[in-house]
C-alpha cells in the first residue's frame, strides 16, 4: 500500500499519512533496498580495481615522467594494495549507484512535498549529477596535473650542500657515459645515457614485445636532499579527498539557486556581498587544497566563477518561473 501510494505521489501531502511506526518500517525498507545495489556492485568492482588503480595514477606518472622519475610509488605493507583495492571498490560502487540511492530517497520523502516543491528536485538533482562531472573532470585533467607539478617543484628545490657531495678528478680512460638532451630516435638493448640537467639516467632494455625496445630511467641521487618517493594508499587519498572537495564545492550554484527559491537570497544581495564571498571562497580553497598558494588559486578561481554562476541563475530561474505560478496563487490553491 505504501508503495502504491508513493508512486502516485498525491497532490496533497496531508492524503499520505503514516504512523511514527510505520514511517520507521518504511525508512527500514528503503534502506534495506538502498544497499542492494551497491553492495554486489562492489564485488564485482573489486576484480577490475587495478584499473582503477592505474587511472589514478596516471597523471602522477607523467608529472614524475617530466621531472626525470620513475613512474612508480610504494607499498609500504603486505595487506596494503589489497585494503586500497576494497576501498577503490566501495568507493566506485556508491557513485555508480547515486541514482539508485538518490531514487530511493525520492521514494521516501517525495509523498511528503508538494507538486511545486518536487518541481525544485526534478532541476536540482539532474544539475547536481552534471556539475558534479565537471568537477571531477576539472579534478582529474587540469587541477590535479597542475597540483602535482608543483608540488614536485617544491620539493625537488631543497638540495644538499656543495661540500658534502664527493668530488672525483676526471680521467681520459675511465667509462664515459653520453650526456643526451633528448633521447635518441632509436636504441639498442643495453644503450645507456644521462639527461642533459644530469638528473636522470635511462638504459634502453628489450621488451616483452618483438622489435621493441623499452626505455627505463632512474633518479641520480647527491643533489636532491628530498627524494621523491610517493606512497600508494598516501597518493589516492590525497586524489580521493581533493574529489570530494571539488565535487561538494561545485554545488555551490545549486546551493545559492535554492536559497533563492526560498526567498533567503536575491541576485543584488549577492552582488553586494562579492568581497565577503571572494574570502570565503578562500577559506575553503585552503581547506581542500595542499598547503600551498598554487593549489589555493586553482581551486578558488573555478569557486568563484561558480559563485558568479549561481547569481547568473537567481536571476533568471526566479521561483515563480519555476513553479509557473506566482507563490501567492500556490498559497491559495
Amino acid at each position: 500500500m505504501a508503495d502504491e501510494r508513493q508512486a502516485r505521489l498525491p497532490e496533497d501531502p496531508a492524503d499520505y499519512t503514516m504512523s511514527l511506526g510505520d514511517h520507521l518500517e518504511e525508512l527500514r525498507r528503503r534502506v534495506i533496498a538502498a544497499i542492494i545495489v551497491p553492495l554486489p556492485l562492489s564485488i564485482l568492482i573489486f576484480f577490475i580495481a587495478h584499473i582503477l588503480v592505474e587511472w589514478l595514477l596516471l597523471p602522477l606518472q607523467k608529472v614524475q615522467l617530466a621531472w626525470g622519475f620513475p613512474p612508480e610509488v610504494q607499498v609500504l605493507s603486505p595487506p596494503e594494495f589489497l585494503l586500497l583495492e576494497l576501498k577503490l571498490s566501495v568507493v566506485l560502487a556508491l557513485v555508480l549507484s547515486l541514482p539508485w540511492l538518490l531514487w530511493q530517497a525520492w521514494l521516501f520523502i517525495g509523498p511528503g512535498l508538494y507538486p511545486r516543491e518536487r518541481r525544485f528536485v526534478y532541476l536540482l538533482l539532474p544539475g547536481s549529477g552534471i556539475l558534479t562531472l565537471v568537477g571531477i573532470a576539472v579534478m582529474y585533467f587540469v587541477m590535479l596535473p597542475l597540483m602535482l607539478q608543483v608540488l614536485m617543484l617544491i620539493t625537488r628545490g631543497v638540495d644538499v650542500p656543495a661540500q658534502l657531495i664527493p668530488a672525483a678528478t676526471a680521467s681520459d680512460s675511465a667509462l664515459i657515459v653520453p650526456i643526451l638532451e633528448h633521447p635518441p630516435e632509436t636504441a639498442a638493448p643495453g644503450q645507456f645515457w644521462v639527461s642533459d640537467d644530469g638528473t636522470t639516467l635511462r638504459i634502453a632494455v628489450q621488451s616483452d614485445e618483438p622489435d621493441h625496445v623499452q626505455v627505463l630511467q632512474a633518479p641520480l641521487q647527491g643533489r636532491n636532499a628530498v627524494t621523491q618517493v610517493f606512497q600508494l594508499s598516501s597518493y589516492v587519498n590525497f586524489v580521493l579527498a581533493l574529489l570530494l572537495g571539488v565535487s561538494l564545492a561545485f554545488q555551490l550554484p545549486l546551493v545559492l539557486l535554492l536559497g533563492g527559491w526560498l526567498g533567503l537570497l536575491n541576485a543584488p544581495m549577492l552582488r553586494g556581498k562579492r568581497k565577503w564571498a571572494l574570502l570565503v571562497c578562500a577559506a575553503v580553497s585552503a581547506i581542500t587544497t595542499p598547503a600551498d598558494a598554487f593549489s589555493m588559486l586553482l581551486m578558488l578561481v573555478p569557486l568563484y566563477a561558480l559563485y558568479e554562476f549561481g547569481i547568473i541563475l537567481v536571476a533568471t530561474l526566479p521561483v515563480d518561473r519555476v513553479v509557473g505560478r506566482s507563490r501567492d496563487g500556490d498559497e491559495a490553491a
